[in-house]
């Protein structure tokens, strides 16, 4: 029996591997560990398919460009809500006042911004293979109809 296929955003926020959106891609999954060093603590290959997480040396560090992209959207989202719910006029300090809370809302979603950032740029590059996907656990386990890189399959 075929399995159905799993949501793409559903996967995404859950930072499943992309390839079978079945593999955890961090071996912690609270990004808000009480130990800082674990916020980046992933498996080198996903669990489920094997599929390779850093694709080549230095592959993290396009993630800033994913990580500045969504602190910009969450600081124009805080700044509407602050906008609609408070009102900011240049008159008085609201506009500091925002970016204190702003900054504050920032500083406490970051361990999930860098988290996030590292799922949505392996998702960039990193496609579903249905065929990966609906295999057994136990077939992935022993190595078997693996490609670990993405270059092993059609787009």
């Amino acid at each position: 029996m075929m399995k159905k296929k799993p949501n793409f955003f559903l996967s995404l926020l859950a930072m499943k591997c992309p390839r079978c959106r079945r593999g955890d891609m961090f071996r912690t999954k609270n990004p808000f560990h009480w130990r800082l060093s674990r916020i980046f603590d992933m498996h080198a290959d996903c669990p489920v398919c094997g599929q390779h997480y850093e694709l080549e040396t230095g592959f993290w560090f396009g993630t800033g460009y994913v990580s500045y992209a969504l602190g910009v959207a969450l600081s124009v989202f805080n700044l509407i809500w602050y906008w609609l719910l408070i009102g900011i006029s240049w008159k008085d300090d609201s506009l500091l006042y925002w970016l204190a809370v702003n900054g504050a809302i920032l500083i406490l979603v970051q361990p999930w911004l860098m988290r996030i950032s590292r799922a949505i740029y392996l998702y960039f590059f990193v496609y579903y293979d249905e065929d990966t996907a609906h295999l057994p656990d136990a077939v992935h386990k022993q190595g078997e109809h693996s490609h670990p890189h993405p270059a092993g399959h059609s787009h």
